[in-house]
């Protein structure tokens, strides 16, 4: 197995563990804020990539699209396909892999990812898979996480108490304009970028800390690994990037995530 195919196994075996479908709630605005940035047309193609429980399927059926999505996590595909049902929505929904999508070359009118594909193992190769699939004149789109917002500084928490094996690569290089022109500008001929805030709110910082320790794959395995005075400061610097951020005054935690839109036309 080579590093990238063993980074990708790990990975997989990362976003099954915990209950991402949890964490997922929090991401829900995304999918709406991606399809809007794309300005999907009703009735054209869309291929979700890295679907997760399919919050950008979901939005891109509800404008009247005939919608794909893939996903290599089989429990997150369930649960995006028991969302699809309970709103009567059809979706083909597929395990697959972000790296090798399992379709023709221009077979979408619309690819999109949202909070997804940035986590691949390989990033120029997923970033290739999205363009070659997108037909002439359609549009990949993409919404990232930052390095510089605040779930940018809790992934850089998490490497720092479980740094990344060799290879791999900060996922929130998707939420940067530089790399993003570097990933797809070959293949397009427009490319702009977005940056915008999902507020999200919890009981405390505390509570935040906590729910993402129990839920949230990357931070769930990173403390499973860790002694217990080593999780203890984990979890203590987590609060300390939370209250940092809070604009609430009462206890509670309101604070801003801040994530990039890329929006690229496909020459």
């Amino acid at each position: 197995m080579s590093e990238l195919e063993a980074l990708k196994e790990r990975q997989r075996r990362t976003w099954a563990s915990g209950d991402y479908a949890r964490i997922a709630w929090l991401t829900v605005p995304l999918g709406d804020t991606l399809c809007d940035a794309a300005d999907l047309r009703p009735g054209s193609t869309v291929l979700d990539v890295a679907t997760g429980t399919g919050h950008v399927a979901l939005a891109a059926a509800r404008r009247f699209c005939d919608v794909t999505a893939i996903d290599y996590v089989p429990a997150l595909l369930e649960r995006a396909r028991r969302r699809a049902e309970a709103e009567d929505l059809e979706i083909d929904f597929r395990e697959a892999d972000a790296e090798s999508l399992p379709f023709p070359d221009a077979s979408f009118d619309y690819v999109l990812s949202a909070i997804g594909v940035m986590f691949t193992a390989d990033h120029q190769r997923a970033a290739d898979e999205l363009l070659r699939v997108c037909r002439p004149g359609g549009r990949v789109a993409t919404a990232s996480w930052t390095p510089t917002g605040f779930v940018g500084g809790m992934l850089s928490i998490v490497s720092r108490y479980a740094p990344p094996p060799p290879g791999a690569l900060p996922p929130t290089r998707w939420g940067t304009e530089e790399v993003m022109l570097d990933l797809l500008d070959d293949g397009c001929r427009e490319l702009t970028f977005t940056n915008t805030t999902v507020t999200q709110r919890f009981l405390s910082p505390e509570h935040y800390a906590d729910f993402f320790l129990e839920h949230y794959g990357p931070t769930f395995k990173a403390a499973e690994r860790l002694g217990e005075d080593e999780r203890r400061a984990f979890r203590d610097d987590l609060i300390i990037l939370a209250e940092q951020s809070n604009r609430a005054t009462d206890g509670t935690l309101v604070n801003d995530w801040e994530f990039m839109i890329t929006v690229a036309t496909r020459a």
